[in-house]
């Protein structure tokens, strides 16, 4: 019988990191190994194989085919192994799960999601984090991103958690001193509320005539996260817009009024959770997504988008 090469699935695991990661020093530094130890793993696994899998230049890191082949077959054995591995330990989520949230939608969602899954799992420890910077999950180590909006191009693995659309909203108090605004332009005699961070918008969009128009707003109040925003809109300190799952309670409680609705441009936002694949996402990973799946489906105000 031939002898198994016992690295075999270290070289793998080396090698599905520095395709996700884009490069030898980056991958390298994941995996607490110095960018030479990384090339030289490289360069061992295409000798073995007889094969190049990677085309590096100064610039850019590309698979040739064979690279793409061993790419797709590496990320389904280590999945295989880490579950085969997971199920001779009993199938026992266990182990720490490091997971960042926006403050309005992990206080309303993924709080109370994360302590029925510690109920479930009491092997497991959660470091939930809150806040509406964008995270960088592996410089911080964060395991699962729970995002809102448009998600840029990256390695990462995205899994839809669901949609809400975004509704203008202002307290009573505010517009019986202020006027109710009754077209988009009327924003621009408000204080309207506005976040601080840099990829905030300075405009809000509407829909007139079946076109997209943007209306710039501005206001003396810019603040850092959308529970801030929510509590100055309840206390009158200005027009909100904000997502209709943060606000819906309080608008059908008319401690907050919709506004424009009729030029509302309905424009749906994914919320989605945000982990580093690449063939071995660890079982408490997978679990606590497919756990927040199931808790947000049935949320009526998260539409239908629960993927």
């Amino acid at each position: 019988m031939p002898r198994i090469p016992m690295e075999r699935s270290g070289e793998m695991e080396v090698f599905v990191r520095v395709v996700q990661e884009g490069g030898f020093s980056a991958a390298a530094r994941t995996l607490d190994l110095t960018p030479s130890a990384v090339s030289k793993l490289i360069a061992r696994l295409e000798a073995r194989l007889g094969v190049r899998l990677l085309v590096r230049t100064t610039r850019a890191l590309s698979l040739t085919d064979e690279g793409e082949a061993y790419h797709r077959a590496a990320m389904r054995i280590l999945q295989e192994m880490n579950d085969a591995e997971q199920q001779a330990a009993g199938g026992a989520v266990r182990g720490r799960l490091r997971v960042s949230a926006s403050v309005p939608f992990g206080t309303m969602f993924v709080a109370p999601a994360v302590r029925r899954f510690v109920e479930r799992n009491p092997q497991v420890t959660v470091d939930l984090s809150l806040t509406d910077d964008v995270v960088d999950l592996l410089a911080q180590r964060t395991d699962v991103a729970i995002r809102v909006g448009t998600l840029p191009d990256s390695a990462l693995v995205a899994r839809r958690l669901g949609q809400s659309r975004r509704v203008i909203c202002a307290s009573p108090d505010y517009l019986a001193h202020r006027g109710i605004p009754l077209r988009p332009e009327d924003l621009a005699d408000h204080d309207c509320l506005t976040f601080n961070f840099r990829r905030a918008r300075s405009t809000w969009p509407f829909r007139r005539d079946g076109d997209t128009i943007e209306q710039p707003v501005s206001g003396s109040l810019q603040l850092n996260n959308g529970e801030t925003m929510r509590q100055m809109a309840l206390a009158g300190a200005g027009v909100a817009r904000l997502g209709l799952f943060h606000v819906a309670e309080h608008i059908a409680a008319g401690r907050l009024v919709a506004l424009l609705e009729a030029d509302n441009p309905g424009d749906l936002e994914n919320i989605s959770a945000i982990y580093v694949g690449g063939g071995m996402v660890p079982h408490r990973v997978r679990m606590f997504i497919d756990h927040l799946v199931a808790e947000l489906r049935a949320s009526p105000l998260l539409g239908a988008g629960v993927a």
